[in-house]
């Protein structure tokens, strides 16, 4: 779908998901006709940016392909981790058609992001990083991607929809339609800055799944490096290299969350926390929920020390621990 094919398909968005004036969420731009057409001119700007750095990736040696986005003139690629796993090097393919090559960096594979680097020498079409910490359910969003792979005859299709879900690992759901090839891709705010890269694709076209780039950034030097860790899973709350405290949350209270079972031979029983305790914060960020504690739990890996700081019975305490795998706490059943 070209820059210009985008008119129709707002109003086609709006109408087929019943979208009118009055329902759209307060913090959506769209309340009368003159803001349509505002909107939809933001499409266009965001969409005429993003293409010349939404390229396409292939490989030879495994024959797949995915997509991926140039972030600095460098030539610094952003995708998902699973595109390029178990690769050294791909072929990085532009909108026109030109050509050239890739050198895979690092991947986290828990939180499916990976970096891809182009070869020196060149000044390379890019786009400015956003802020996933600041999405809202309800935010429009674009998304591009080589759907399908690599298509000579038209440009990267152009998705339209909205921010439906978040994940406290730092994932994004919405409801812009993606198919095979498009992961990799990605997902931009209509400032066009991009947000998320292309992660999954759920079990119905309108329900799909980004890292957010604050992904990217908690690891950052580490993907540069070139280092290679986690595992993907379909649901990452249950991936077992995840940190974990060691302890289930019986539910939000005032001042902050508290312990069901604290399990055995975890951090938290080593530091000598029990069930009924309230945690308060960890590293003096304040937890108030449990998105809270696993959005700051996400920032982290196992074996770094935090701060926890804890009430019982009404008593301050604290303690140091340090963090444990999910599957060291609990083992996956054989």
């Amino acid at each position: 779908m070209r820059v210009a094919s985008v008119r129709p398909t707002i109003a086609g968005f709006l109408a087929f998901t019943g979208i009118l004036v009055n329902e759209v969420p307060a913090e959506t731009p769209v309340q009368n006709l003159a803001q349509l057409k505002a909107l939809q001119s933001k499409v266009e700007d965001v969409t005429e940016k993003g293409l010349p750095a939404t390229v396409s990736l292939f490989s030879e040696k495994s024959e797949s392909s995915g997509s991926g986005v140039i972030i600095s003139k460098e030539g610094l690629i952003l995708t998902a981790g699973h595109v390029v796993e178990g690769l050294e090097e791909v072929t990085v393919v532009f909108p026109g058609g030109k050509q050239a090559r890739g050198k895979v960096l690092g991947s986290n594979r828990s939180k499916d992001a990976a970096m891809v680097k182009l070869q020196p020498g060149e000044e390379w079409p890019f786009v400015e990083l956003g802020d996933s910490g600041s999405v809202k359910v309800g935010d429009f969003v674009i998304s591009l991607g080589h759907a399908g792979g690599y298509d000579a005859l038209r440009t990267p299709p152009v998705r339209f929809g909205r921010v439906v879900a978040l994940n406290p690992l730092g994932f994004i759901g919405t409801d812009c339609a993606l198919i095979g090839g498009d992961s990799g891709g990605p997902l931009f705010d209509l400032d066009g800055k991009v947000i998320g890269i292309h992660s999954s694709i759920g079990a119905s076209l309108m329900s799909n799944n980004h890292t957010g780039v604050q992904n990217f950034r908690a690891d950052w030097t580490r993907l540069e490096k070139g280092e290679t860790w986690g595992r993907l899973t379909m649901n990452p709350l249950m991936n077992p290299d995840r940190p974990v405290i060691g302890f289930n949350v019986a539910g939000a209270v005032p001042g902050g969350v508290q312990l069901a079972e604290v399990h055995p031979d975890s951090p938290a029983e080593v530091a000598g926390m029990r069930r009924g305790d309230v945690v308060v914060s960890i590293d003096g960020q304040q937890v108030k929920s449990l998105r809270e504690l696993q959005g700051i739990l996400s920032r982290h890996e196992p074996g770094n020390e935090v701060e926890l700081a804890f009430t019982r019975r009404g008593e301050s305490m604290s303690c140091k621990l340090k963090l444990a795998r999910l599957a060291d706490v609990m083992p996956e059943p054989k």
